[in-house]
């Protein structure tokens, strides 16, 4: 999967939370949403404050993306046979991000798994 169908495909899956992602879906979402946070950041005003009608649409976005991120983190899981909720790992400080980095890394199960059929790639 390339990245722009990784980007097309994540923003009309935002609330899936079931099924699979490749790695290459997984990490091509993550740089969009790296890229897109820094434009949005910098477009609203980010840190400085910006405007009001700015700072909320940039928030509005954030929250948005946020929870697309949180689906396809959830599908990546399921695809190294993992459950989703493992992403709680981030609320414990510095070590859960590290855990879940290792987790999203690995190749997923070959074949089907409880979660689903294997992604397309």
């Amino acid at each position: 999967m390339g990245f722009g169908q990784a980007i097309s495909y994540n923003l009309n899956n935002i609330t899936n939370f079931s099924g699979r992602a490749s790695r290459p879906e997984f990490w091509w979402w993550v740089l969009a949403i790296w890229v897109l946070n820094l434009i949005v950041s910098l477009v609203t005003g980010g840190v400085r404050g910006g405007s009001g009608f700015l700072w909320f649409i940039g928030w509005i976005i954030s929250i948005i993306l946020t929870l697309a991120t949180i689906a396809v983190g959830c599908r990546r899981l399921h695809d190294t046979g993992k459950s989703g909720w493992l992403q709680l790992l981030w609320l414990i400080p510095c070590v859960g991000f590290i855990i879940l980095i290792i987790f999203w890394v690995q190749p997923g199960t070959a074949g089907d798994n409880q979660y689903g059929s294997a992604p397309a790639a």
